[in-house]
């Protein structure tokens, strides 16, 4: 029997779990935003008629949660996991190095990208070459089902635009950017907060659809504080690992996870308030992107425009012809 190096098995491993993750999946646990939170962080961000918010934003059955059904759920740069890091002053010798850091959160960033370009290439089924909107196609009389299987156009797009998405309002919840850390010493179960109240410079994630990924994330990384962390979760990274546990390291459910307003992290100061708002300006910022992009990419014909229109829209061969 031949002996499988290492690095080709880990390689392997990731991309056995990347592939289950664009398989069929039933319902599991999550471990990001409860489901209500990112629905009421979705809703909040897109000025949407009701029938399709709902398709994008439910709780249990929106797109924008599909990616915490399984396997989706066990894939971290899904969820933004893994990301964790501790400098030298608070946590000598800690297990993981500032570059493994932000090559997790580059992963992360990376799946979004993928999304937003695949998302713009299946709202060219939403229109017809003469800029007329598909009926057949824009139609949510029935459930969409998050399956990856080609089916109507629109809800090829919110699948893609939710399952984008939901790693970026994690971000939110799962890292240090917007929170503060309790009073005491900061180390491991007290990572420091850096209190950002901007948007991520980089989850810039139109932009980078349109370049090239070595460039971007050389781009992305000159961006990314030293400081920056998410916590660590017992789900498979980037290179294929999944650790038992996180001892040793910032514990995305110990130290850092904002998930819902009991969890340690959000009890300090208004942490809580803070990842949510963060994670709801962030979506529409990303939704203005998207139409952007929707406009810029199919000009003939006021067919960006009415891409916009039937997505926004319950019954877009009416509200849009």
């Amino acid at each position: 029997m031949a002996v499988i190096p290492p690095a080709r098995a880990r390689s392997a491993a990731v991309a056995a779990v990347l592939a289950a993750a664009l398989s069929t999946v039933p319902g599991g646990p999550a471990h990001a935003f409860t489901g209500v939170n990112h629905e009421e962080i979705t809703r909040a961000a897109l000025p949407w008629e009701p029938l399709t918010l709902t398709a994008m934003a439910d709780a249990r059955d929106g797109a924008v949660n599909a990616n915490d059904h399984r396997p989706y759920f066990d894939v971290g740069p899904l969820h933004c996991d893994n990301a964790d890091y501790l400098a030298p002053r608070y946590a000598p010798g800690y297990p993981r190095t500032r570059d493994e850091a932000t090559t997790e959160l580059l992963a992360c960033i990376r799946t979004s990208v993928a999304r937003f370009r695949n998302a713009v290439r299946a709202a060219d089924g939403l229109v017809d070459a003469d800029g007329t909107v598909r009926a057949g196609q824009s139609d949510l009389s029935s459930p969409c089902t998050w399956d990856e299987k080609a089916e109507r156009a629109k809800c090829a797009v919110l699948e893609q635009l939710g399952r984008g998405w939901h790693q970026i309002e994690d971000f939110y919840s799962h890292s240090n950017w917007s929170d503060r850390a309790a009073p005491g010493p900061i180390g491991l179960d007290n990572p420091p907060g850096l209190e950002r109240k901007d948007h991520a410079p980089f989850l810039d994630i139109r932009r980078y659809s349109a370049m090239k990924d070595a460039d971007w994330t050389r781009g992305a990384r000159e961006h990314i504080p030293a400081d920056l962390a998410t916590g660590c979760y017992t789900d498979f990274d980037s290179t294929g690992v999944k650790p038992a546990d996180c001892d040793g390291r910032v514990s995305h459910n110990r130290a850092l996870n904002k998930d819902t307003p009991a969890s340690a992290r959000s009890k300090t100061g208004d942490n809580f308030r803070r990842a949510t708002a963060g994670a709801t300006a962030e979506i529409t910022r990303q939704w203005n992107n998207f139409k952007a992009e929707l406009l810029t990419a199919y000009p003939d014909h006021g067919r960006g425009e009415r891409m916009v229109c039937a997505l926004v829209h319950d019954d877009p061969a009416t509200a849009c012809s």
